[in-house]
């Protein structure tokens, strides 16, 4: 075991430095293929709407973090074994070989997205070694009273990633569909290289066999868990939704019931990878079940906001369907500086005045937004949607860094990997939760009227009765996904056979910008309503959950000093020299 070492006083900054790009970095890659995908199935020629491709699409936008969700434990608990800097320094390499490997697609139609799913897995690999250790990186690198601060200027920016993601991934593909990958490599070769020259483990090890059981089962379980709620969004034996599909069944209760397995597992094992003991700490316990509901809560809201903006408001504001993808990035963008706004100023101030009230606090500031949305109307005035989206980015910010610090202070030094990576893994499953979760909750909000406004609008503008008879009774999921891509979905859904024997003047307006979504602009509001109100729940239970303190006869061990610091210094070296110090 290494002990801790006093090097160059600038030594931390540049460890933060380093990991705050990598987490950019690999955030905004989860989020600028999001905003992409009509470009990137164009290019391949592909179309995502059709019944047999919308497996590709939800995979492509989803593998990447349900990956993430399942290694970044495993991968923490190996940086704990096998060094931190280790594993940080193999994520910047392997996530800058899948960028070129993205980037070259050589293959079409369905062969292409199988191309593009395959290496966006193994990007993420690269991605969950970043996310899993960056974190524990920072908090062994800075003493006690900075470590808030550290923190909120690496949480921010992998929060900010996301939505800097959507308007990146907007600009470049409306250039070259490629070049969304590209732009990963120039920045993973300068962080790769600057990594390997000035990272280097001087922090606490704990010698420990790889728990493969542990890891089997986690890995088994919690994918078969979030598979399933992913293809619960499709539809399925003539129900809107998929959730009685035996697949989808067997997904949620085998997964359940895996997991289930998994805890025993590490009840028993004595080097677990998922060290359940860390749970007796009620500050640990309290601030990851805050991770959850605050990210299943942010994670639906950008979806939602995509559909709204590039389904009804940007078109009725005279955007063109394809353009609304960019648009909706750029007009997202409060909700980004909300979180660069407030991130590092929260986590400084927490580490002068405690980091609990700041973590509540921005989860109660979030839940007020939510409701200042419900009271707008779905043809709103942007001055008050960039306001309380703003807000909203502001409780995140407040909530990310002082939620942060308070889950890896209250671990002791040699389980900071693991600790980081449950973090993450709360985290990211929650943003693969959001998705199911919302969308079944809009599904169902749209389920009761959107079909009665397709049969009236269709039929008032002389769609023939069996056409409208089929359109009315598709499920809505098709309609949203439309939405969600930039699509116009009347001119898909009539198709171009329907629209030629129509009347010019109606099929024009079948397919202007206006028909659409004012047809939708009521039952998409009903949807909301349930959906925002959920969030509201789910921010409202995060901040009382980040209230939750440790009894002061179970606190945990004092958080040392800082371990892991930048490779300068003549400490360092010495460190090198005598690894068994």
């Amino acid at each position: 075991m290494q002990v801790a070492v006093q090097d160059h006083p600038h030594d931390k900054w540049v460890a933060l430095s380093n990991t705050t790009l990598g987490m950019l970095v690999a955030t905004i890659n989860s989020s600028i293929v999001l905003i992409s995908l009509p470009a990137i199935f164009n290019g391949i020629g592909l179309n995502p709407l059709e019944p047999g491709n919308v497996s590709y699409l939800l995979w492509m936008l989803m593998g990447y973090m349900l990956v993430t969700a399942v290694l970044v434990v495993t991968l923490g608990r190996l940086g704990d074994i096998h060094g931190r800097v280790k594993i940080y320094n193999l994520g910047f390499l392997v996530f800058t070989l899948t960028s070129v490997a993205l980037s070259l697609d050589p293959m079409s139609g369905g062969g292409g997205a199988l191309w593009l799913i395959l290496w966006r897995v193994a990007q993420a690999v690269g991605g969950s070694m970043l996310m899993a250790t960056s974190a524990a990186i920072i908090t062994d690198a800075f003493p006690a009273r900075q470590r808030g601060m550290a923190l909120g200027v690496n949480i921010v920016a992998a929060i900010a990633g996301s939505f800097i993601g959507l308007v990146l991934g907007g600009v470049l593909a409306e250039w070259n569909w490629h070049s969304i990958f590209w732009v990963n490599v120039p920045i993973g070769v300068v962080g790769t290289v600057w990594a390997y020259r000035s990272l280097h483990d001087t922090g606490v090890r704990r010698p420990a066999r790889i728990d493969w059981w542990g890891n089997l089962t986690f890995a088994v379980g919690l994918t078969a868990l979030l598979a399933g709620i992913t293809y619960g969004i499709q539809p399925y034996g003539g129900h809107t939704m998929g959730w009685t599909n035996p697949w989808v069944l067997a997904g949620l209760i085998g997964g359940s019931a895996v997991l289930a397995l998994f805890c025993l597992v590490e009840r028993r094992t004595p080097d677990p990878m998922f060290p359940l003991r860390l749970f007796r700490d009620a500050s640990f316990t309290g601030g990851n079940a805050a991770t959850l509901f605050g990210s299943v809560a942010r994670g639906g809201l950008q979806f939602m906001l995509i559909i709204w903006l590039q389904g009804i408001w940007l078109p009725l504001h005279g955007y063109q369907y394809e353009n609304t993808p960019l648009w909706a990035g750029i007009y997202m963008i409060p909700l980004t500086a909300g979180f660069l706004i407030a991130g590092p100023v929260a986590g400084h101030l927490s580490d002068k005045y405690g980091a609990r009230l700041f973590a509540a606090g921005g989860l109660a500031l979030m839940a007020v937004s939510f409701g200042g949305l419900l009271l707008l109307p779905t043809d709103f005035g942007y001055l008050w949607f960039a306001l309380l989206i703003l807000l909203n980015g502001l409780g995140g910010g407040l909530f990310a860094a002082p939620n942060t610090s308070l889950i890896m202070s209250a671990v002791p030094p040699d389980a900071r990997g693991a600790a980081s990576g449950m973090r993450a893994t709360f985290q990211n499953a929650g943003m693969v939760l959001s998705i199911g979760i919302f969308f079944s909750l809009m599904v169902a909000g749209l389920a009761g009227s959107l079909p009665r406004g397709l049969e009236s609008g269709l039929t008032a503008q002389g769609v023939p009765a069996d056409t409208v008879q089929t359109i009315a009774g598709l499920p809505p999921v098709g309609t949203l996904f439309a939405a969600f891509l930039g699509y116009n979905p009347v001119r898909e859904l009539l198709g171009p056979d329907v629209l030629g024997q129509l009347p010019a003047a109606d099929a024009q307006t079948l397919t202007g910008r206006e028909f659409f979504p004012q047809l939708i602009s009521g039952p998409f509001h009903d949807g909301l309503v349930v959906v925002f109100w959920f969030a509201i729940v789910l921010s409202l239970l995060g901040a009382v959950a980040s209230l939750v303190r440790t009894r002061p006869a179970a606190a945990a061990p004092a958080p040392d000093e800082g371990t892991v610091k930048a490779a300068p210094g003549a400490a360092a070296r010495a460190s090198r020299a005598n690894p068994g110090s």
